[in-house]
């Protein structure tokens, strides 16, 4: 062999059948190979293998995905809390109003529209950008938590805002209401780490019509609150701007919230606490529910 030159290999005779080209044999040999690609009792395994591990992976990534959702909401009650906090400071120690005006009616920290109970969740976006907390926080998207499961229950489908400011945080009657006097300034508040503003609302009427409220006297729960997150927990956001989860314990406690979702005609206002572990759930709403003093 000359350098630089390639040895050539000698040729391979290939014996075909009578009458069949070399390109057809080459073909029919192709389709028998992705003929023998799988087997149907393979592809069942390949399957079956894929849905095991849907199975396991699925939990985990709705877990992750309440697990975002939860965080929004948190971020939300925060804006919230700051926002209320900074309009204090803006305006010599004054707490904004809780209740929920509708249009032409006393400033608060939101309007709400006319028919209220009707009226798309357009319009109640509309209104929310009228109250008085809105210059603070400009995002309409923080007054809904994305766990909210509201929107998707007939009972409810007109539903927007998530969030209610406590009673007791100025939101019921100046002269006094609910079995107490609220709080009216921030000075009214004893030790604002430990009295909550925000909380989640699930107002069997179809939306959140004025504050959240306990009757603290008599001892009894009167509105309904909402469970949206994993192990029954709610977000609380606190007078001192930090913002927390409580889990719920009483197992008729959370039953009666979820009425107020599922089948608001049934549902009653005012409850007694049962006395097992629903007990614990009413004295920690208890503590942290404010107000300046409880009325005669």
């Amino acid at each position: 062999m000359q350098p630089g030159r390639y040895q050539w290999a000698a040729p391979v005779s290939v014996d075909l059948p009578a009458g069949v080209s070399l390109a057809h044999f080459l073909l029919k040999g192709r389709a028998k190979m992705k003929r023998r690609a799988f087997t149907l009792i393979e592809l069942l395994v390949v399957i079956a293998i894929i849905a095991i591990l849907m199975a396991i992976l699925m939990p985990a990534l709705k877990a992750v995905k309440e697990q975002a959702r939860s965080i929004s909401c948190r971020s939300n009650i925060r804006q919230l809390t700051i926002a209320w906090i900074m309009y204090k400071d803006d305006n010599d120690n004054k707490l904004v109003s809780g209740h929920t005006p509708g249009p032409g009616g006393t400033p608060a920290w939101i309007v709400m529209p006319s028919g209220a109970q009707t009226a798309s969740a357009e319009e109640k976006k509309k209104y929310i950008m009228q109250g008085l907390l809105w210059p603070y926080v400009k995002n309409v998207g923080a007054y809904h938590c994305p766990s909210d499961k509201r929107p998707n229950n007939p009972h409810h489908q007109y539903a927007y805002r998530t969030y209610s400011i406590a009673g007791g945080m100025n939101g019921v009657n100046s002269n006094g209401g609910w079995e107490i006097m609220p709080c009216m300034r921030y000075s009214d508040i004893d030790n604002p780490a430990t009295k909550y503003v925000f909380l989640a609302e699930l107002d069997k009427r179809g939306y959140n019509n004025g504050s959240w409220v306990m009757n603290p006297k008599s001892r009894q729960w009167v509105d309904p609150f909402a469970i949206w997150h994993s192990r029954n927990t709610s977000t609380l956001g606190w007078a001192d701007g930090h913002v927390g989860m409580q889990r719920w314990l009483g197992k008729g406690l959370i039953e009666w919230n979820e009425l107020a979702l599922h089948n608001p005609l049934a549902f009653n206002f005012y409850r007694t606490p049962a006395q097992d572990e629903e007990l614990e759930d009413f004295e920690f709403m208890l503590k942290g529910y404010p107000y300046r003093s409880l009325l005669p």
